[in-house]
């Protein structure tokens, strides 16, 4: 990602099968590569990649639908309460 510099990372749960340290080496990588001149997009079910980096959004998504945009504290929410309200 760093080296061919794209202008939309795609990463589809790069988190899955990480252990603690794995996960901040990641998170290390994508906010080295985060700009203004580029995105990231992270799909995950567990909000613990998200604990190293500062997003922009939360979309919680259900059968194909955006039921639910926040920011930081969606995150917070899920990982305190699960996703059991939103199914």
């Amino acid at each position: 990602m760093l080296i061919l510099n794209p202008r939309l990372a795609i990463l589809d749960e790069t988190d899955s099968g990480l252990d603690v340290d794995a996960i901040k080496t990641v998170s290390k990588g994508i906010q080295m590569f985060k700009n203004d001149e580029n995105a990231v997009l992270i799909i995950t079910h567990n909000t613990k990649i998200l604990h190293s980096l500062k997003v922009d959004y939360v979309h919680i998504l259900v059968d194909g639908k955006i039921v639910k945009t926040g920011g930081q504290d969606l995150a917070k929410e899920i990982e305190e309460n699960g996703y059991a309200q939103y199914k």
